[in-house]
């Protein structure tokens, strides 16, 4: 039984379509095809190996950009539920939101954006979020009928959080609210939240596992440490490591009531009643004031004390010379690239996807083959 929608959840059967028209699917409705063709692509199985904070190679318990999108997705689930909002179009956008992220993390995504400023005046340098839509609309190849996968329009809109206005020229349909200064679905709005509610707790979690974090840090932060001290008065004795787990679960949980009672709200006061509405209006989906601002004294402790910590950007460092260094080698002298990318027009941007498809290990071990005299 299909669950009831509320009025400004976007419906699947009043979709503003495909960029290519297709039957429409047997046994499932079009977001749920939308989800299961991101699940099936490569880009996708390829997030298995790229960073989240920590390299890949730095141990098989940190969070990859694969198991962030899974975290992200149940997040967002749970908040779409709660708000009548369509489950399946909140998570095929929360599982495609990274499939354009380099290897490295940010470190990769800033490197390669470096690299491409300035230098391909028709493609507009290197952003994630515009190339996880590169990705979905053109780089996949699967299909006999048509590049890309072919999602539809508001799995594709929100795919696309940020766009500078000069890209959104050029992009039709999803590029259009970005010039006329209007908002994504709520459902987008949904994704891109549980995107930051999942990568500030398990970047806790990841860091304390790293050792770069202490609990000490984290207390002087109001929203960790008040949640630290009610689980400790509630279970004295309990281990360190369950300890962590049960404030990080209840921190999750406090957020997403918090989203879910101040959007409810928000959507209340504004009386929406379609999506067209939800896009015509102010953003609706957030934060109360308060736990935004206790959000934003975690960040600054994250950046300060594990983003910025001199193991991390040792790596980083390294991380950012290595895609340097691969773009360049590739620019110099195409003939480096694989066959496929030798053949495109606009050869930098076909460096840029090529780099950007890679994963951590693949990007480590092409800059090896091409830059270490000892694999001669």
């Amino acid at each position: 039984m299909e669950p009831v929608l509320a009025p400004f959840a976007c419906d699947p059967a009043r979709s503003r379509g495909r960029r290519h028209a297709e039957p429409p699917p047997r046994d499932r409705n079009d977001y749920q095809r939308d989800r299961d063709r991101i699940v099936h692509c490569g880009a996708f199985r390829r997030l298995e190996y790229k960073t989240q904070v920590f390299l890949n190679h730095e141990g098989d318990l940190f969070r990859t950009r694969l198991t962030h999108s899974l975290e992200v997705a149940q997040i967002a689930r749970s908040i779409a539920r709660a708000l009548q909002l369509n489950e399946d179009l909140t998570e095929a956008i929360a599982l495609a939101h990274d499939l354009g992220h380099t290897p490295f993390g940010h470190a990769g995504q800033d490197a390669l954006a470096a690299c491409m400023r300035g230098r391909d005046p028709a493609g507009g340098g290197f952003e994630h979020n515009l190339q996880s839509l590169r990705v979905v609309d053109r780089l996949e190849e699967r299909y006999a009928a048509f590049d890309g996968l072919n999602l539809c329009f508001e799995t594709r809109e929100g795919v696309l959080k940020h766009c500078s206005r000069r890209n959104a020229e050029r992009l039709g349909d999803v590029g259009e609210r970005f010039l006329r200064s209007r908002q994504p679905s709520l459902e987008a709005q949904v994704a891109n939240l549980a995107d930051e509610i999942a990568y500030n707790n398990h970047d806790i979690d990841d860091g304390m596992r790293s050792g770069l974090l202490a609990l000490e840090q984290l207390e002087t932060v109001p929203f960790f440490g008040g949640h630290l001290h009610a689980v400790r008065r509630a279970y004295p004795g309990l281990s360190a490591k369950r300890v962590l787990a049960e404030t990080i679960r209840r921190m999750i949980s406090a957020l997403i009531a918090d989203l879910v009672e101040h959007t409810a709200a928000s959507i209340r006061d504004s009386a929406v009643g379609s999506p067209e509405e939800v896009r015509a209006a102010p953003a609706l989906a957030g934060f109360s004031a308060p736990v935004r601002e206790q959000l934003a004294q975690l960040q600054q402790l994250l950046r300060r004390a594990l983003y910025r910590h001199p193991q991390v950007l040792r790596s980083t460092t390294k991380a950012s010379r290595v895609l340097r260094e691969l773009f360049a080698a590739y620019a110099d002298d195409p003939r480096l690239l694989p066959t496929e990318y030798q053949r495109e027009q606009r050869q930098l941007r076909a460096i840029a996807d090529y780099i950007a498809g890679m994963t951590d290990r693949y990007a480590i071990r092409e800059h090896r083959k091409l830059f270490s005299v000892q694999d001669w």
